[in-house]
């Protein structure tokens, strides 16, 4: 049995959660007896999901800093103070012997005062453009492990270890066929079908995109997925009505594995998590980075792949102008989709979960 005591911070989205997740469950595995602790914040979806995972979660009183309104941002100072004082009387209690930060508004009050406590902590940066919060924690990091090759601009080289980003174990160990995958949305078995997804959350420019031109989509030999989040389902549901048994609107897909191996093109955000599931899953991708994401980290991640002609990029101003084209182009270009999904498999990494924990364990010894 093992000893070993790791604070795992972070959450906002799924994103970070996942990882966070992949990694606890691969600490296990690895090291079994290993107690875990997950600290990420209050009213945010890690609250829901990191318990369903059979992990317990602290929440800290903790946001981000509000791009839309200057006046949201004041109590923030505040928060910052509130919740760095929470995380030293976690840690107090728990007595980690290395804290693990995945990114998110949990990551930076908790890392920062372990690093205070002089407490071994290893930072996560999924982005191949890293944030202003983990530049800082980096610096007094034991370790720091990336998903992209040339981040020593932001990290000191000698702490730096490229290990992927982790994904579920359900979309690293993929085994779902296609004809399963379709099965599973009571799709057609031999009819092209697209993924549409934008995140947990949804994203508003594609499903605009795909909304304003759906008729117009359906005119080809396909079939779509299309994952709208909570707040554009109602809308979207009603719109594919008449489309109902080649269009499958649903707010969130959980089992993700079933979609990727249903789908033969996907049009995604580009977060770290969704491009390194999609390089594991190998399918021809159009990705529409998320604009307003921090020094537009999106855009740094999608072209990462657009470079090596794995994927397609569409802007998020040009989604009405440019999205159904690219993606019609590849709908009647096999060869092209062909290319693309050999590509994006080239880049895969699917044990990044266990190359972070061995890491882990490496720093706690």
């Amino acid at each position: 049995m093992s000893d070993l005591r790791v604070i795992i911070a972070g959450g906002g989205t799924g994103g970070h959660i996942f990882p966070a997740v992949a990694v606890g469950h691969a600490l296990q595995r690895l090291k079994p007896g290993t107690e875990l602790l997950f600290v990420g914040a209050r009213d945010k979806m890690e609250m829901e999901k990191v318990p369903q995972e059979g992990f317990d979660i602290i929440g800290l009183d903790i946001a981000g800093f509000n791009r839309g309104s200057i006046l949201k941002n004041l109590s923030l100072p505040f928060k910052l103070l509130k919740s760095r004082m929470q995380a030293r009387s976690i840690i107090k209690q728990f007595k980690p012997g290395i804290i693990v930060g995945v990114g998110g508004y949990a990551s930076f009050p908790v890392l920062n005062a372990g690093q205070g406590m002089n407490i071994p902590t290893l930072v996560q940066e999924q982005n191949s453009y890293a944030g202003k919060s983990n530049k800082i924690l980096g610096k007094k990091a034991k370790s720091v492990c990336v998903a992209y090759e040339h981040m020593e601009q932001f990290f000191p080289k000698e702490k730096i270890t490229v290990t992927g980003n982790p994904v579920r174990k359900s979309i690293s160990e993929m085994n779902t066929t296609p004809q399963e995958g379709k099965a599973w949305f009571d799709l057609a078995e031999h009819v092209k079908t697209i993924l549409i997804v934008g995140g947990s959350l949804g994203a508003k420019s594609i499903n605009e995109g795909i909304a304003a031109r759906l008729d117009e989509l359906m005119q080809e030999d396909i079939q779509i997925i299309w994952q709208t989040g909570k707040n554009y389902y109602e809308q979207a549901y009603k719109l594919a009505a008449k489309y109902k048994t080649r269009v499958k609107v649903l707010d969130f897909i959980k089992d993700m594995d079933k979609a990727y191996a249903a789908a033969e093109i996907v049009i995604s955000r580009a977060g770290a998590l969704a491009i390194a599931e999609l390089c594991i899953a190998g399918k021809a991708v159009i990705f529409v980075p998320y604009p307003y994401a921090a020094e537009d980290h999106q855009t740094s991640n999608a072209m990462a792949l657009v470079q090596q002609n794995a994927a397609l990029l569409v802007k998020d101003s040009d989604v009405t102008t440019e999205m159904i084209e690219k993606l019609k182009q590849i709908i009647h270009d096999s060869g092209l989709q062909e290319s693309m999904s050999r590509n994006i498999k080239k880049m895969a990494i699917t044990d990044a979960d266990e190359r972070i924990a061995w890491k882990v364990i490496e720093l706690s010894a």
